[in-house]
C-alpha cells in the first residue's frame, strides 16, 4: 500500500492528513494558534507558526499510523491567502509578519492605485479589482510604511512557498497563490506581468521566477526535515495552492459550473469557469487543478465562521457555561433554541461586516450591524440573524458571479466547519434555493491537497480525480414557505449597506 500527505495551513489551525490510494484517511492531526491583530483592522502572523504547526502535524500523522517511511510518495501543502505574502531576505529570512488576507490597513495605497494606475489595464490584464483585501496593495504599504523591510527584501512568498521552500530548499509559487495576489498576475499569460508591477513601483525581482501549476513536484523533501517529520529524503513536495481552491477540488470541483461554499473563519463561494471579467466583483485565480485552462472564481465574506464565533464569546456566557457544566458544544445549545423561532429572526437582520467586506461590497469600512432590534427580541434571534446574515452574503456573491458564470450545477456543496449546523444548512438551501450537500470526510483543504499528491504520483488517475475521493450527502432541500420569506429579505439585506454606508464611514473616521 503506498500513500500520500496532505496539509492545509489555515488562519487559526493546521491539518494534516496521511491519506492511501483510495481516499481513506489513515491518520490526521491538527495544531490550533491565533491571528495576531495588534491595531484595528490588522491582522498578521509570523511564518514560524505555520512551520511549526506543519512540522507538529505531519510528524503526527506518520508517528500515529505507523506506516512504512517507504510507502509515503509525495506531500502537498494548501494554505491560507497570505495576503502580502513573506518578506525574506537573500537568505529567505521572513523580515516582518505575514498580512494576511483579513488585514484591512492598506486603504491609503488603494486610493494612490485608483489615483496612478491605469485601472482599465489592471482589470483586463489581471481579472481582478483594486482593493485592500489583494496582496499587492498590502505589497505597496509594506514598501510605503516599512521602507527598511523593504530595502532588505529578496521576495514576497505565499505561505505555501514558503514552507516549500523550507522543506526542499527551491523557491517557487503555485500559479493559484501567484494569481491571487492580484494587480501582478498576467491571467491569460499564466505569469508576472511586468507592465503592472512597473506601474506600481513593485520591482519584479520580488516575484520568484519559478512559477509551478498546483500539482507539479517544487522539490524532493530535505533530509534534515525527513528526519524530523518520519520520511524518506527525496519525496516529492507539490506546488501546492490556496486553500478555497483546494477544498473545492476535494468536492471533485473540476469542471466548468460546478460551485462550492467554504465556510470557516471567512466564507468562499467559488465556481470553475475559463474567463473572467473584473468587472462581476469577484476574486479569480488559476485553478488548483487544470490550472492551465480553468479559473477559480470565487467571492466571499471576511467575516463567517468568525461572525458567530465573535456573537458567542462575547453575548453567549450563559450557553458556555452550560457546555461546561455538561459537556455539550455550546453552538448546540444555541442552535437548538434559534430552530424553534421562523426564518427571518422575526424581523431582525445582520450584516456580517465585521472587518470590513470583500466582494461584492469591496468596503473596507463598511461596519457590522444589527437592523430591526426590539424589546421582543432574545438572543436566540440575534444568533440566527447572524447566521442568516453570513447566508445572505453568500447569496449576494452568487447573484454576482452568476453574471460570469455560463451555468451553474443545480446543486450547492458546502465545505468547512458550518458544515456541523443542520440549522445552517437549512438556512443556506432556503436562502440560495438550491439543495445543499456536505462532504462526509469534514476535511476539506487537506484533503484536496492529498488528492492532488495521490494524482501527481500516479496513485489516482483522471476519472478518480473528476469523481474526487468525497462522499456527498444531501442535507438539506429549499423550503418553498421560507424561500420566499428569505427572498423579501434578502432584497432589505440588499439595500442596507448602501442606506448605511455614509454612517459606517463617518462611524469608522471617528
Amino acid at each position: 500500500m503506498e500513500y500520500v500527505i496532505g496539509v492545509d495551513i489555515g488562519t487559526q489551525s493546521t491539518k494534516a492528513l496521511l491519506v492511501d490510494g483510495q481516499g481513506r484517511i489513515v491518520a490526521q492531526h491538527s495544531h490550533s494558534y491565533k491571528v495576531d491583530t495588534p491595531r484595528p483592522r490588522w491582522a498578521e502572523q509570523w511564518p514560524q507558526v505555520w512551520l511549526d504547526a506543519v512540522e507538529i502535524c505531519i510528524a503526527a500523522c506518520v508517528r500515529d499510523s505507523a506506516v512504512p517511511r517507504d510507502s509515503i510518495k509525495s506531500l502537498c501543502v494548501s494554505s491560507l491567502y497570505g495576503g502580502s505574502g513573506i518578506a525574506v531576505d537573500a537568505q529567505i529570512k521572513a523580515l516582518y509578519p505575514c498580512l494576511i488576507w483579513m488585514d484591512r490597513r492598506a486603504e491609503e495605497q488603494v486610493e494612490w492605485v485608483k489615483d496612478h494606475v491605469d485601472l482599465e489595464r489592471l482589470y483586463a490584464i489581471t481579472g481582478n479589482g483594486v482593493d485592500s483585501y489583494y496582496g499587492f496593495t498590502k505589497m505597496l504599504w509594506l514598501r510605503d510604511k516599512q521602507p527598511q523591510v523593504w530595502r532588505d527584501t529578496r521576495y514576497l512568498l505565499p505561505p505555501n512557498s514558503y514552507i516549500n521552500y523550507c522543506l526542499t530548499g527551491e523557491v517557487a509559487v503555485d500559479h493559484s497563490s501567484a494569481g491571487n495576489i492580484g494587480g501582478v498576475y498576467d491571467v491569460a499569460s499564466r505569469g508576472w506581468s511586468v507592465e503592472m508591477l512597473d506601474a506600481l513601483g513593485i520591482p519584479p525581482s520580488m516575484m520568484p521566477e519559478r512559477l509551478v501549476h498546483s500539482g507539479e513536484v517544487v522539490g524532493g523533501l530535505l533530509e534534515g526535515w525527513a528526519e524530523r517529520l518520519g520520511l524518506n529524503a527525496g519525496i516529492s513536495v507539490l506546488g501546492g495552492g490556496v486553500d478555497a481552491a483546494m477544498a473545492t477540488f476535494a468536492a471533485g470541483v473540476t469542471q466548468a459550473g460546478n460551485h462550492v461554499a467554504m465556510i470557516g473563519t471567512s466564507m468562499c463561494w467559488g465556481y470553475i469557469n475559463q474567463q473572467v471579467d473584473a468587472r462581476h466583483g469577484l476574486v479569480s485565480f488559476p485553478h488548483v487543478f487544470n490550472g492551465a485552462k480553468d479559473l477559480y472564481i470565487f467571492g466571499g465574506a471576511i467575516t463567517a465562521g468568525a461572525s458567530v464565533s465573535w456573537f458567542r464569546e462575547q453575548f453567549c456566557q450563559a450557553e458556555e457555561q452550560q457546555g461546561r457544566e455538561t459537556g455539550e458544544d455550546s453552538h448546540a445549545i444555541l442552535e437548538r433554541a434559534a430552530s424553534t423561532l421562523p426564518a427571518g429572526s422575526e424581523g431582525l437582520l445582520f450584516l456580517p461586516y465585521l472587518m470590513g467586506e470583500r466582494s461584492p461590497v469591496w468596503d473596507a469600512k463598511a461596519s457590522g450591524s444589527f437592523v430591526g432590534l426590539n424589546l421582543f427580541h432574545s438572543r436566540n434571534h440575534l444568533y440566527r440573524a447572524v447566521l442568516e446574515g453570513v447566508t445572505f452574503a453568500l447569496r449576494h456573491n452568487i447573484e454576482a458571479g452568476t453574471r460570469g458564470a455560463q451555468s451553474l450545477d443545480p446543486r450547492l456543496i458546502v465545505v468547512g466547519g458550518a458544515s456541523h449546523s443542520d440549522l445552517w444548512m437549512q438556512i443556506i438551501a432556503d436562502v440560495t434555493g438550491f439543495p445543499v450537500y456536505t462532504i462526509v470526510q469534514e476535511v476539506e483543504a487537506a484533503l484536496g491537497a492529498a488528492l492532488l499528491a495521490a494524482h501527481a504520483v500516479g496513485l489516482v488517475d483522471e476519472d478518480q480525480v473528476h469523481k474526487g475521493w468525497v462522499e456527498l450527502r444531501l442535507r438539506a432541500e429549499p423550503q418553498a414557505q421560507n424561500v420566499a420569506v428569505y427572498s423579501r429579505l434578502f432584497a432589505d439585506y440588499v439595500a442596507l449597506y448602501p442606506a448605511l454606508k455614509p454612517i459606517m464611514h463617518r462611524l469608522q473616521e471617528a
